[in-house]
């Protein structure tokens, strides 16, 4: 995807706003699947557009470069991780050190339906971040921490209902576990198996302080 910048609105215009907030959102769609299976470099950008439909003289009508383009695919995933994460962690029916459980369970099933081709972008992402445009690490990094005070706040409510030791250190066991989820994934896709996130789970679960 690292091709030159071009200038935008070349090519036809959609038939209206509503065709072209449309076409967009699916270009965002397609391309959270590529990148997902495949990272950024190796990514083509053809096969994004032939996937939608969308001619390739047409694709700087909606962003004016590669590198916007896939800024908004980073948003996008951003936001719907961020609603998976509230989903389970904010779930009052759960405890909330079950709330975690029920995360993972809900990954390796979605790990399990696309056949471990689909990894974390943030990952993908994170293991190819010398090659990657400027902003891309900043936005990582922030992704990142905005995950773990997410998980900060459950772990909190973990304390607050007995869960968890009083003297634990809620921030550093959320960074702990979303270094060692990244690496799960990761292993998971590699083995094509759940495998390796069950015994991080489980390994982690276990070593919190009770």
């Amino acid at each position: 995807m690292n091709q030159p910048a071009a200038k935008p609105r070349r090519g036809r215009p959609p038939k209206s706003s509503r065709a072209d907030q449309d076409t967009r959102a699916e270009l965002i769609r397609s391309g959270t699947e590529v990148l997902t299976e495949q990272g950024f470099a190796a990514s083509g950008i053809d096969s994004i557009l032939k996937r939608v439909g969308v001619p390739k003289g047409s694709f700087y009508y909606y962003f004016s470069s590669k590198e916007v383009f896939g800024r908004a695919i980073m948003e996008h995933y951003g936001a719907y991780f961020a609603n998976k994460l509230d989903r389970h962690l904010l779930n009052a029916r759960l405890s909330p050190l079950h709330r975690i459980d029920a995360f993972v369970a809900d990954a390796k099933e979605g790990m399990a339906r696309h056949d471990f081709r689909r990894g974390c972008l943030v990952g993908n992402l994170g293991q190819e971040v010398g090659g990657l445009p400027e902003g891309y690490r900043q936005w990582l990094i922030d992704t990142l921490d905005d995950w773990q005070q997410r998980l900060t706040r459950c772990l909190e409510e973990a304390q607050a209902a007995g869960e968890l030791s009083r003297d634990a250190e809620c921030s550093r066991l959320a960074e702990a576990f979303w270094i060692g989820w990244e690496g799960a994934v990761m292993r998971a896709r590699l083995e094509r198996s759940v495998h390796p996130m069950e015994v991080f789970i489980r390994c982690y679960l276990d070593g919190l302080p009770r």
